[in-house]
């Protein structure tokens, strides 16, 4: 039995395809997948969601799944899961002792948590299939053919050692990309060797778009609307996948917000999100081996920190100073939540007093209770007159310049590369993190490079020319009024 077939079988999964005709583009987009006969109306769907003009005659090995949000994308990759892993017999390639497995990795876990949901509902409600249920856990089932359904978040980790059927990756567009630390080209260079050993196994990537950049729009770029192409590229807008949104939903969201409701609804690549350091610009700022410097004598330090509560950011706090031309990171601080948020203050009060400090300039946070908190340990809290996008804007040059040396502290890499610039409907430019991504390190060091680059030299002034000031002469009782409390 196909997977079609199984959709209308009233013993199967045909009480979730109850109104067959809100189901044509899906049924669509699995016919394909899977190398079947499409009718004249799927036929058509697939030509206009793939691009392409001849009809496919195999199934793909390998599909990528652009579709707009609330599509129904992740209960089509639950059902797909559950069909390969109860329909399909692995025996023969497996030694003995050996699993396959069907693995689905999620942006995060509570969209694994969504998916495992569709999964469970598929499996316990259908009787013939609860039959093969032999365990199930918090994250997977165990079927008595030898099968094992696996959700789980992105992570290349997570597929060594692994004999899999199946590998479905859930909003890819919105995982880790090249700049990242677990980028999404790792984890696919670890799926597809992890597949080679079961013949039809399949490689299914679905997402709603994001930026153009990453394994999703790479993929879109190489194959879609090319006839032939081993890979399938599926891209269709939310209505077009589930007519049950209402249109007005789509219309009051692309109102709102163009850019974000083209990549939401109409499944289009945004065009205003770009990266905005680069890997080679960061690398090369970084002196390697170097987590933290001493303080030095006779150095005039600064100290950025982004404050927080300690429930879900963490709290960071960054210390530089000026060398010449340079402006070196000589310490980071970076407690995750949770946390206790006066503990953390105090901890960072004694590492601004070990730089000589007696203030720090920090994010607008929570009104006066960061103020309030270093106030009690001795330090001088002062709010930042630029918002991190600002300082963000003014990082970039010194960067790019090389008038930087920055701590090795893989954190601070990461969220530094993967900082994304958007430009608004007025064209004015805003930098923060990606969807689901944190910035906290990188906004605490942007706020220290800049703040300390930006500072007021202290004024060197030679011995003769201090003589020379307090000697006799014209003008010299307005002048010592002028400047005399400086000197």
């Amino acid at each position: 039995m196909n997977l079609l077939q199984a959709t209308t079988d009233p013993k199967l999964f045909a009480p979730w395809f109850k109104d067959e005709a809100t189901w044509t583009a899906w049924r669509a987009f699995l016919g394909a997948l899977f190398g079947l006969p499409l009718s004249e109306a799927e036929a058509d769907v697939y030509r206009a969601c793939t691009a392409r003009q001849s009809l496919p005659e195999a199934p793909y090995s390998e599909a990528w799944l652009v579709c707009g949000r609330r599509g129904g994308k992740s209960f089509i990759m639950a059902l797909t899961a559950v069909y390969l892993a109860a329909f399909r017999d692995y025996r023969q390639f497996l030694s003995p002792g050996e699993r396959a497995t069907i693995l689905i990795l999620a942006a995060d876990r509570r969209q694994a948590r969504v998916i495992f949901r569709y999964m469970q509902a598929l499996l316990t409600e259908v009787p013939m299939l609860a039959r093969m249920v032999a365990r199930e856990t918090a994250d997977e089932f165990d079927l008595t053919n030898r099968v094992t359904i696996e959700v789980g978040t992105s992570s290349y980790r997570a597929v060594r050692g692994r004999t899999l059927a199946a590998a479905l990756c859930d909003e890819i567009a919105f995982w880790p990309t090249d700049d990242a630390a677990e980028p999404d080209y790792a984890i696919l260079d670890a799926l597809r060797p992890a597949m080679a050993t079961i013949p039809g196994a399949v490689l299914l990537c679905a997402s709603s778009p994001y930026a153009r950049r990453g394994a999703l729009y790479d993929a879109h770029r190489r194959h879609f609307g090319k006839d032939g192409a081993p890979a399938l590229v599926w891209q269709a807008g939310t209505r077009v996948m589930n007519p049950t949104i209402p249109q007005s939903v789509v219309d009051e969201a692309l109102e709102r917000d163009l850019p974000s409701a083209s990549a939401e609804y109409l499944a289009q690549f945004r065009s205003d999100v770009e990266s905005f350091i680069s890997r080679e610009v960061v690398e090369a700022a970084i002196t390697r081996g170097v987590v933290e410097r001493p303080p030095l004598s006779k150095v005039h330090y600064f100290a950025f920190a982004d404050p927080s509560g300690g429930a879900s950011d963490s709290m960071t706090i960054a210390v530089a100073h000026r060398e010449g031309d340079r402006v070196i990171l000589d310490a980071l601080r970076e407690r995750k939540a949770p946390f206790s948020p006066e503990a953390v203050v105090s901890e960072f009060s004694d590492l601004l007093k070990r730089y000589h400090l007696k203030s720090v300039v920090g994010d607008r946070y929570a009104g006066e209770w960061p103020r309030e908190a270093f106030k009690r340990h001795g330090i001088t809290y002062e709010p930042a007159e630029k918002p991190k996008s600002a300082l963000y804007l003014d990082l970039l040059p010194k960067l790019n310049s090389g008038e930087v040396d920055l701590l090795d502290v893989p954190a601070l890499a990461t969220q530094l590369i993967t900082l994304e610039r958007r430009t608004a409907r007025g064209g004015r430019d805003s930098i923060d993190h990606a969807p689901g991504a944190h910035d906290d390190v990188a906004n605490a060091v942007a706020g220290a490079i800049v703040g300390v680059g930006n500072a007021r030299r202290p004024l060197i002034v030679s011995r003769e020319a201090v003589l020379a000031f307090a000697g006799p002469g014209p003008g010299r009782n307005r002048d010592r009024h002028r400047y005399g409390s400086t000197l």
